[in-house]
């Protein structure tokens, strides 16, 4: 699970890189965040997960339902933080950042353990 989250990190990393480039600094801001905002809930889950295995042994499907639920609400109070706090954002560099994070996870069954 954290192999997954390593790899969102990494794609957060490229997309702001390649936002900054391309849209300017704006842009690379946006992409961060776009990406941090999928990160930062998957890394809470994660640990969440792992305590939950390391305490009962096994983490329940209700666990996981439950986990992802706050994830996602997560993910959307961060977009909608950052366009408060931020109200010049970047659409395409938002867009690039959330859209390489969430598709990092693909990647993940492709890395060797």
């Amino acid at each position: 699970m954290l192999k997954a989250v390593l790899l969102q990190l990494v794609a957060t990393l490229l997309a702001a890189a390649i936002s900054a480039v391309f849209f300017g600094l704006r842009g690379g801001l946006s992409a961060a965040w776009g990406g941090l905002a999928v990160v930062l809930p998957s890394v809470l889950f994660a640990w969440l997960l792992a305590w939950i295995s390391r305490r009962i042994g096994t983490a329940s499907v209700t666990a996981f339902v439950a986990g992802e639920l706050i994830k996602l609400v997560a993910i959307v109070g961060m977009l909608v933080l950052f366009l408060v706090l931020y109200p010049d954002v970047h659409w395409g560099g938002l867009l690039i950042g959330l859209i390489l994070a969430l598709k990092a996870n693909l990647f993940a069954f492709l890395v060797k353990t």
